[in-house]
Formats: C-alpha cells, structure tokens, sequence
C-alpha cells in the first residue's frame, strides 16, 4: 500500500538548514495531535544566515540536542539559540558503520570496496542496525526521549543531513507518542526532498573516490526499507516496540506518560 498521509510542516522554515522541521500536527492512533512548536527535527545548523537566525531564534527552542559524533561537532559546530541548553549525544559508536563514511570515501580503494555494486545499500542497512541495538544508541536515544519528556521545551534534535540518526529519532519519538507506522513513514522519508546540501558534498567525494554517482546516491537518501529494517530489528532483538523501549531504551513509565503529557492534546 503506498504512502498517503500529510506530512505536517512541510515548508522550508530555514533554508540554510533545510530539514529543520516541525514534528507537530500529526494525529496519533488515539485521535490525538502532537503539538506545533515543542519538538523540532532538523539536519546540521551551523550555516544559518543572519535573517535565519531571527527565525531560529523566534521558535524559543530552549534544548539543542547534537547528535553528530565528536568530529562532527568539532569540525561545525552549532548556532545555539538564545538561552538554549546544548547537549552533544552521541548515538554511533567511532568505528561504527555511518561514523567512518567520510574517511571511507576519502580513500578511493577503501570507498570502491566499500561501497560498489550494492554496497552502499548494505553499508546504509549496517548504519541503522547500529542505531537501534548499539550501546551508544541506546543510551543516546534514551537521553533524547528523557529530555523531551522533562523539557524545558522547545527542543530541537538533529545530525548532519537530517536524515539518518534524526530519522530513526523522530521514529521513536513519534511512535512513542502513538503516531501510525504510515505517517511514521511519511515524516521519515520527508528528508528526501530536503538533501541538495548533501547531494553537493557527497558527489564531490564521490568523483574523488572514483565511484560512479549510483554507487553513492543510496548513502543521500532515506529508503522505507532502512526504516523497515530498524522496526524488524526491534522486533527480533526485544519481541516488540514496547519492550525495546523497556528493555532496551530502559525509560520509565513515568517518563513515556511526561513525555506524552507535554507533547499531545
């Protein structure tokens, strides 16, 4: 069955970052709605123009949660709104799938073994397995939920591209709140529309590395089957999404009821 539910806030609030977006407006299960304004999902923000930057600050996010890897944030680090809390939280382990790509594709025999004839798919597949039973990912995931749950909100949680680790976050936070898997899905691949910053990079590295742009492209996009494959993955590792939040996350059910509390009306 295709796709067929809205995507909330679809607009380009910030185009120097341009998968900055609402998760408010989406309807759950219930027959409730995730509130406009209290959680925000968005790729790097380290580019905002000076008139973005009126914008940015305007939404009165009061949490930043970065979650690139230490190079990452070290490399371009983040504008942090006015009398925002920052807090940098790793969910990928430094040798894991994802965390290495860039150092992948700047070794051109590494990227051709890495990535050719299918590669990047399988590498992409490895990225969110990583995300969903990992050590780090789960910590980090657990602090993100916790976060939102405790406030002070508006909160805004984000990577490099949007795409990936805020992908699967926005997942989890959603699913949480008792958002469908459809409009699950929709808001996932959302991103898709919102990667010409990571088409430029990537094809940059990609013609230095010596690959064929379709041997590449799979890494600059989100797929339902990435997301398919975290779900299925929760399921064989923890028996279902309410146990993997129990026993994998470990979030009390204090927590999941705050967190719903603030978010739903």
């Amino acid at each position: 069955m295709g796709i067929v539910a809205v995507v909330t806030n679809d607009g380009f609030l910030l185009p120097s970052a341009p998968n900055f977006r609402d998760l408010g407006g989406h309807r759950t299960k219930e027959g409730r709605t995730v509130r406009d304004g209290f959680l925000y999902r968005s790729d790097a923000l380290h580019t905002l123009t000076e008139e973005e930057l009126a914008t940015y600050h305007g939404f009165g996010i009061r949490q930043l949660i970065d979650l690139r890897s230490h190079h990452e944030r070290d490399r371009l680090p983040d504008l942090i709104p006015d009398g925002a809390e920052y807090a940098a939280i790793g969910v990928q382990r430094t040798d894991s799938a994802g965390a290495n790509f860039i150092d992948l594709l700047g070794d051109p025999d590494k990227a051709r073994t890495a990535f050719a004839k299918g590669g990047a798919e399988r590498y992409m597949l490895d990225v969110y397995r990583g995300l969903v039973i990992d050590a780090e990912a789960l910590e980090g995931y657990r602090d993100l939920v916790e976060r939102a749950a405790k406030g002070p909100t508006a909160l805004v949680f984000h990577c490099s591209a949007g795409k990936d680790r805020t992908g699967w976050g926005a997942a989890l936070l959603l699913t949480l709140l008792g958002v469908d898997r459809e409009t699950v899905t929709a808001d996932y691949l959302a991103s898709n529309d919102r990667q010409a910053a990571t088409d430029h990079w990537m094809r940059l590295l990609s013609e230095h590395s010596g690959l064929p742009w379709e041997d590449v492209q799979p890494m600059t996009r989100v797929k339902p089957e990435y997301l398919e494959s975290a779900f299925d993955l929760v399921d064989e590792q923890y028996g279902s999404f309410d146990d993997y939040v129990v026993d994998g996350l470990r979030l009390s059910g204090g927590t999941i009821e705050s967190f719903k509390a603030r978010m739903l009306v």
